[in-house]
């Protein structure tokens, strides 16, 4: 199964290489698509000589990941991985999505809770929030809504490349599961980041993510 492994990044020049150094040894195809970074991830990636994109303007992680399943369905890939650049997502668990891609699922989510117990903080509440809205559209339960480590297979990636209308995992979750897709979670353990600063590192930018995710699960979807 062609797959391509696609790397949203936004200012990773900690992180980034320790990553790709990882996704190499795995053989499998990879792009960095660099989100318009304000720190030096652009220098270090054409240094490095490491296959990326590199866009004019910030356009947020749902267009980033957007331009990746353009580019899969435009260069025949088959599946589709995405993981984090700020190294959270171990590539070792990419054979464990695409194995699950391969008995016919078109999404696999790696959960950091399917069988690790989810711990109780103010991040896991809106987690738990979330993923009791996405059972009452649904009447699916899944561990872990806001997973960014995601396999995704051809039906999905031609769909999303031509009209991706989604603000954030959560809701594309809502969409998938209504339409029917195979979805299925795989247990998963991230690994802390090494340096740099989380998108949710912000709590403005954290309610803002609740806010619109929860708007877009219980008015759009």
């Amino acid at each position: 199964m062609k797959t391509l492994i696609v790397i949203p990044c936004y200012n990773e020049q900690d992180n980034i290489q320790g990553l790709i150094n990882k996704i190499e040894k795995l053989k499998y195809d990879y792009l960095v698509i660099n989100d318009k970074s304000t720190d030096n991830s652009e220098a270090l990636l054409n240094k490095q000589g490491i296959k990326h994109l590199s866009l004019c303007n910030n356009v947020g992680l749902a267009n980033v990941t957007q331009i990746g399943f353009k580019y899969a369905r435009d260069h025949g890939y088959q599946a589709m991985v995405v993981i984090d650049g700020d190294g959270q997502h171990p590539p070792k668990y990419i054979f464990k999505l695409l194995a699950e891609l391969e008995k016919g699922n078109d999404l696999v989510i790696g959960s950091r809770y399917l069988t690790e117990k989810k711990p109780y903080n103010l991040r896991m509440i809106g987690s738990r929030l979330l993923a009791f809205l996405i059972f009452l559209k649904t009447r699916k339960k899944y561990s872990d809504p806001t997973s960014g480590m995601r396999a995704f297979g051809s039906k999905i990636i031609k769909e999303f490349a031509e009209d991706m209308n989604y603000i954030a995992e959560p809701d594309a979750l809502v969409s998938v599961t209504r339409k029917k897709y195979l979805v299925k979670e795989v247990q998963v353990n991230m690994e802390s980041r090494l340096g740099g600063q989380s998108y949710f590192a912000s709590p403005f930018k954290t309610i803002r993510y609740m806010f619109t995710s929860i708007i877009s699960i219980l008015l759009i979807r």
